[in-house]
């Protein structure tokens, strides 16, 4: 799905830019790793994968189908000065550029809801995990009052916003999920939520 950049980019430093944080810190407790290779999909302007990085000792690839969505977070890095760090990366989560085995956290944030295959994308996630390695795929807004508050703001920019949101979810319940993963081969997986949304958690052994 073609996503503004420049729209997008807006909403994510002016609005949602308290949550990655919140999210960094959550991912990388549950995940148990501060070092090796962190991957995020479906970066967008590579706030989560700079707060990642801002928190642990990873270096983090933030992965994107958007070359123009990777412009913004090349510049985000820059700013954070996080250029040995941080990599703007162009690629496709249905067919990830890398090796068996070679990546120690996935991470992905709100793109799950737009992946034409979740099948394949969940395939391809587990391949690429390193022997150890986890993957935390969702959708959650941090805390309830973090949610809160974004969601007051969205609304105050898109009044569909609850509709939008809802439409989203509902591409991504907890059944259809299950039913993807179990399609790729991957019955340990399992859906993990916080307060105030969810994660798709896979581990490889």
């Amino acid at each position: 799905m073609k996503r503004d950049a420049t729209g997008f980019d807006r909403i994510a430093t002016r609005i949602f830019s308290p949550l990655y944080p919140v999210i960094a810190e959550r991912l990388l407790l549950w995940s148990g790793k501060r070092d090796g290779l962190c991957v995020d999909l479906g970066t967008g302007p590579g706030l989560l994968a700079i707060a990642l990085a801002r928190t642990s000792g990873m270096d983090v690839l933030a992965l994107d189908l958007s070359a123009e969505m990777l412009g913004f977070a090349g510049g985000h890095i820059r700013d954070a000065g996080l250029e040995d760090r941080v990599f703007p990366l162009l690629g496709d989560v249905h067919t990830l550029p890398f090796r068996d085995g070679t990546v120690d956290l996935f991470v992905s944030r709100g793109s799950i809801f737009f992946w034409e295959d979740r099948v394949r994308a969940f395939a391809e996630t587990y391949r690429a995990l390193a022997p150890g390695g986890v993957a935390y795929l969702g959708g959650s807004f941090g805390t309830k009052a973090l949610k809160e508050e974004i969601f007051q703001k969205m609304r105050e920019v898109n009044p569909d916003w609850d509709r939008d949101v809802g439409r989203r979810s509902g591409r991504a319940d907890p059944a259809a999920l299950l039913s993807d993963l179990a399609r790729a081969g991957l019955f340990s997986a399992r859906i993990k939520e916080d307060e105030a949304g969810f994660w798709v958690e896979i581990r490889k052994p």
